[in-house]
């Protein structure tokens, strides 16, 4: 499918929220499968977190996968005066956690960035919580509102735009999360369309606020759709 896009004339960006790995491994991981892609054809959250932690002058105490960790390598970590929270998986451990509640609840104006907001996604051994469930826990013992860097943050799809050189009018997004890929595209003044596959149920087409502008089952029928209308 992504052959066809690019024997099409089209540009592509893929816009993840893989936090898990850097940018370098993710796409090693796609290459391996078959995908054509380059790191310069992906947009992620740990990067865009960096750009901002420079921007600000944050010092982050990182919980993040520690495969995520060398996305952060040039940041300075010293006296932390935020904390940036990634799908850390196994070191989402109750003291790891704890931690980072305790430097908030600590500062006097606190920090947190969020690389997602996600509930949940999927894996092959099923569905797994993510990185919006632990947010959501901090948010709530902290009192604070988490900065979400990556989907479906409007500044996340309006930097892969930027990198694409398209106005959003001229951009179609396919996803399989109704809220972060479809709601975030959609909000940015892109179109998009929702594949089930992946994380999608049923359920998401009873969306009370999200509607798709189409359903696909799966990539191959959402480049078609982009082909045919070319």
């Amino acid at each position: 499918s992504l052959h066809r896009i690019k024997a099409s004339g089209l540009k592509l960006q893929l816009c993840t929220n893989e936090t898990q790995a850097t940018r370098e491994n993710f796409v090693r991981k796609l290459r391996a499968m078959g995908f054509d892609i380059s790191v310069a054809q992906v947009t992620a959250p740990a990067p865009a977190a960096c750009r901002l932690l420079r921007e600000r002058g944050l010092r982050p105490h990182l919980l993040v996968h520690d495969d995520l960790v060398p996305e952060f390598a040039e940041i300075d970590k010293t006296n932390p005066n935020c904390v940036v929270l990634g799908d850390a998986a196994e070191n989402f451990t109750y003291a790891n956690l704890n931690e980072a509640f305790r430097l908030l609840i600590g500062m006097e104006k606190p920090v947190l960035i969020s690389l997602g907001k996600g509930r949940y996604y999927k894996e092959t051994d099923g569905l797994k919580l993510d990185v919006g469930a632990y947010m959501k826990a901090l948010e709530y013992a902290c009192d604070v509102q988490a900065e979400v860097v990556g989907k479906p943050a409007k500044r996340f799809f309006e930097s892969a735009l930027a990198e694409l050189g398209v106005p959003p009018e001229q951009a179609i997004m396919i996803g399989d999360d109704i809220v972060s890929d479809v709601g975030g595209a959609q909000q940015c003044g892109m179109r998009a369309l929702q594949v089930r596959t992946g994380k999608y149920r049923p359920s998401d087409e009873n969306h009370p606020e999200v509607k798709p502008d189409a359903y696909v089952n799966n990539l191959a029928e959402a480049v078609d759709i982009i082909l045919q209308e070319l």
